[in-house]
């Protein structure tokens, strides 16, 4: 089930239902999508291990969102990681790839030895998509609590979707015979299809954060948990899955369930950075704003943050007054 060293079912989301219970979900597979991402930067263990679960949960999270548009996911901390930030651009047509890109900004002298969700501290997660131009961004947010970026989504989504959401990750360095040192993740999201809950319409809940105890009663509660427990069985190594394709893993754990697979989602790492982008970015600012940025070589540069493409331009072409005067 190999293309050379490729596994077949790498950088791929394959999107299921559960039709026995009502529930959907998705099974992701990453490895050149974090290599891509994290050879850009040279990231200490536990960044990189923030920046894999953070580029897991987009790829499963945005293979839901409409063709052409972005999902991001940002945290923003007073913590030693003080950003993460991740987007997704969807396909441009079906059958397409999907691209992912990733960052993250953070205080080497401020990082501990702790678990990689400790580096983060008080601020915020949020989900943002672009639905393209002439449409209004949506953004939501939800407090960094929890433990880990996946239940910081869970939150998210029970809080501003009133949409019960489970996620079971897996990512770390492999060693495979024969093959180098790279980056492999893994992992399971669960979702219970929408439905208004009469929970939250009377205002009721176990607290400030709404979870799927508060949003759902009944059969749909008892197909939650079962299902749940069912998750709660998956190995590291199946989420990883080197040797256990995606529907396998369905079969293994919720055949009683009735799983359904759809056509899977390729994913791979892309930059949507450019020297045209790099200068519309600077059309808003005067020659005397152009002149400030211009370094002692007598050059303008910008660096991407994503994929860390360098800039070099003549300071006389950028700006709006440049503009002006190659547009007379």
């Amino acid at each position: 089930m190999t293309l050379g060293s490729q596994i077949v079912w790498d950088d791929t989301v394959l999107p299921f239902q559960l039709d026995a219970a009502d529930i959907r979900g998705r099974v992701a597979r990453l490895d050149g999508v974090l290599g891509g991402i994290l050879k850009q930067h040279n990231y200490p263990p536990q960044v990189e291990a923030l920046v894999a679960e953070m580029a897991l949960l987009t790829a499963l999270i945005g293979q839901t969102i409409k063709l052409r548009w972005k999902l991001s996911l940002q945290v923003q901390s007073k913590g030693a990681v003080r950003m993460i930030a991740t987007d997704y651009y969807a396909p441009d047509g079906e059958g397409s790839e999907a691209r992912i890109r990733a960052y993250a900004s953070y205080d080497a002298d401020r990082l501990s030895d702790d678990a990689p969700f400790d580096q983060v501290g008080e601020g915020y997660f949020a989900i943002l998509i672009d639905q393209g131009e002439g449409m209004t961004p949506y953004q939501g947010i939800t407090p960094l609590e929890g433990g880990s970026l996946a239940a910081c989504s869970e939150a998210y989504f029970a809080q501003s979707e009133q949409l019960p959401t489970r996620f079971q990750l897996s990512f770390g360095k492999s060693s495979e015979p024969g093959v180098a040192e790279h980056w492999r993740a893994g992992g399971v999201m669960l979702q219970h299809m929408p439905k208004a809950s009469p929970l939250v319409a009377k205002g009721e809940g176990s607290g400030e954060l709404l979870n799927a105890d508060d949003l759902l009663d009944g059969d749909a509660s008892e197909d939650w948990n079962r299902v749940n427990i069912l998750l709660d069985t998956v190995e590291e190594m199946e989420l990883i899955g080197p040797q256990v394709p995606p529907n396998d893993l369905l079969l293994r754990l919720f055949h009683e369930e009735t799983p359904r697979v759809f056509d899977t989602q390729p994913v791979r790492f892309g930059c949507t950075c450019s020297e045209e982008r790099v200068r519309q970015s600077l059309s808003i600012y005067s020659a005397r704003d152009i002149e400030k940025m211009t370094t002692d070589e007598g050059r303008v540069t910008a660096d991407c943050q994503f994929c860390s493409a360098h800039y070099d331009l003549d300071p006389v072409t950028v700006g709006f007054e440049a503009e002006a005067q190659s547009s007379e």
